[in-house]
């Protein structure tokens, strides 16, 4: 007998629990079976890795990361898809639900916690999801500054998102969240992903990024939350040279002047051209 597409199988489970998609909730579920593979095998698991995965839906991607992990532990939002999730996922004795905002989790802890329950512990935490895209950057922010413990991120995101993630200095699509996720992590683009692979269709197409956190080794600014207003005052007027938009973030011009010399950087220039290590020396001649 043939196994049913996944198409075909989130069709029955919809009509099985009279379960309907939530626009507010920003619903659309991956239906391509080669994306939901591509993800998963993206994710790097083993026996011995844990997947957090945010908002798992009705649980497709989620039987996908049970077959490789140790442990599985998902985090969903929405109630009503709960018991549809105890119902498709009945099979896996390694997954775990949990109803809540992945924003208010504390997720370092319920990392830890996920991989004590794997024998020996886990050797590796990868955080997986489908994000919603109204809630994609405070997302990826969130975790990245928590200090989230994860070897890995594998986000399905829109494609204009995936192209600023992975943009390069001087491009239009490079900004703050640029700068802010190669702040902490290394970007790969994984795939695009067509409008057609959900249901329901978005209005826009889809990429898969993988971010690999840098660790000890990366680049770090004397002061974050310097650097961080530093970044968004240079990219709050794109089209004006990096002193001006400096001043006009709030920023005195001379002391700007000052660490822009100090730094090596031609005033001249705009924010879209500073790679993570301009900023970063920007920063700390800034601060003295």
């Amino acid at each position: 007998m043939r196994r049913p597409s996944t198409r075909d199988l989130i069709k029955y489970i919809e009509k099985k629990h009279g379960f309907r998609t939530k626009k507010k909730l920003g619903q659309c579920f991956l239906a391509d079976d080669a994306a939901l593979e591509a993800i998963a095998d993206a994710c790097g698991l083993t026996e011995s890795s844990l997947a957090v995965e945010i908002g798992p839906g009705v649980g497709v991607l989620t039987s996908a990361l049970a077959e490789r992990a140790g442990r599985v532990c998902a985090v969903e939002l929405d109630s009503e898809l709960i018991p549809v999730l105890a119902d498709t996922l009945s099979g896996y004795g390694n997954v775990g639900v949990i109803n809540a905002d992945i924003l208010e989790v504390d997720l370092p802890a319920l990392i830890a916690e996920q991989g004590a329950l794997i024998p020996g512990g886990a050797d590796r935490a990868v955080v997986a999801g489908n994000l919603p895209y109204y809630i994609t950057t405070p997302i990826i922010t969130g975790l990245l500054e928590s200090g989230v413990p994860a070897d890995a991120m594998i986000f399905m995101v829109q494609k204009e998102v995936a192209d600023r993630l992975a943009a390069s200095p001087g491009s239009k699509d490079y900004g703050v969240l640029t700068v802010t996720v190669t702040y902490y992590c290394e970007v790969k683009k994984v795939l695009d992903v067509g409008k057609e692979a959900f249901i329901p269709s978005p209005k826009v197409d889809s990429a898969v990024v993988q971010l690999t956190p840098k660790g000890d080794g990366r680049v770090r600014a004397k002061d974050d939350g310097l650097f961080f207003r530093l970044v968004k005052a240079g990219f709050s007027q794109r089209r004006k040279t990096l002193i001006n938009a400096l001043t006009g973030g709030g920023f005195g011009k001379e002391e700007a002047l000052a660490a822009m010399e100090a730094a090596g950087i031609d005033p001249k220039r705009r924010a879209e051209t500073l790679s993570v290590a301009d900023f970063v020396r920007l920063s700390d001649a800034m601060g003295g």
